[in-house]
């Protein structure tokens, strides 16, 4: 498992101050202000994860504990990184005696902490939070589709993070729709167009109907949407698809008016989640 090192991200000979500004780098990835806005389970992730950071900026920021876990290190027996969280608060509610931590931003735009490197740590502070936010919104998807069909089979679609075909119920009148799933930096045209084109690659071997979802935090007007979808659905030996665009911040959704009724079902199931 990863070492207190490895989860700075900096080597076993950094210096104090190369551990001070790693810890402070990492740290901000998991500001309560970025993820106020994800479920309670990946708000404990990010937590979690701050308490880690926490415990090994304060074990290897002191010249006795660092030797000592630097000898357990050599030896095999050092707790990995995560095995003694308990011991260690979250970093955003740690006592004055703590290490440092960022900031609160004073807007949603605005980094903790100026970047001294010419913007590289706000970039990767951000891509960070990009990431949690990903895993947090296909977790929620996931999560309404087993709550709408059950468990699904599932087949590896490449640019799919979700790709299900639920089962053949009893109680569903005809054969439910195959269910792909993405998440994308910006839903806009562009990804409209790639993700039709992703999603019909594929051959299938059954009659199903294809709903194709992409879900973003950062989504174009509904008008450009809706003429990217029109143009998608235009093209000559078009695939024939029902292609819903997700916002994650409100999961506010554009529905065709053709979508089938499950569309409208698991939309209503991702909000209320």
């Amino acid at each position: 498992m990863a070492s207190y090192y490895d989860l700075l991200g900096v080597a076993p000979t950094a210096s104090a101050d190369e551990i001070k500004i790693a810890f402070r780098r990492e740290i901000a990835k998991y500001h309560p202000d970025k993820v106020q806005h994800l479920g309670h389970e990946f708000q404990d992730i990010a937590a979690v994860k701050a308490a880690d950071l926490t415990q090994a900026y304060k074990t290897l920021t002191d010249d006795s504990r660092r030797a000592e876990y630097d000898a357990d290190l050599a030896a095999g027996g050092a707790a990995p990184a995560g095995s003694r969280v308990s011991h260690a608060p979250p970093a955003h509610s740690a006592r004055p005696s703590d290490p440092p931590r960022p900031a609160p931003s004073r807007s949603p735009s605005r980094d903790p902490d100026p970047p001294p490197d010419g913007g590289t740590r706000f970039s990767t502070d951000r891509a960070g939070a990009g990431d949690l936010v990903r895993k947090a919104a296909l977790a929620r998807f996931r999560q309404a589709v087993d709550a709408e069909f059950g468990r699904c089979d599932e087949t590896p679609v490449q640019g799919f993070e979700i790709a299900c075909a639920p089962p053949k119920g009893r109680f569903w009148s005809k054969t439910p729709p195959r269910v792909l799933a993405r998440f994308v930096p910006q839903v806009d045209a562009a990804a409209v167009s790639e993700s039709w084109a992703l999603a019909s690659r594929r051959k299938w071997d059954d009659q199903r109907e294809l709903c194709v979802f992409v879900m973003g935090a950062a989504v174009a007007p509904a008008g450009e949407l809706a003429r990217a979808i029109a143009e998608e659905r235009r093209r000559p030996g078009a695939a024939p698809l029902v292609l819903v665009p997700i916002n994650t911040r409100s999961w506010a959704a554009h529905i065709p008016n053709d979508a089938p009724p499950i569309v409208k079902a698991l939309v209503t199931k991702l909000k209320t989640a």
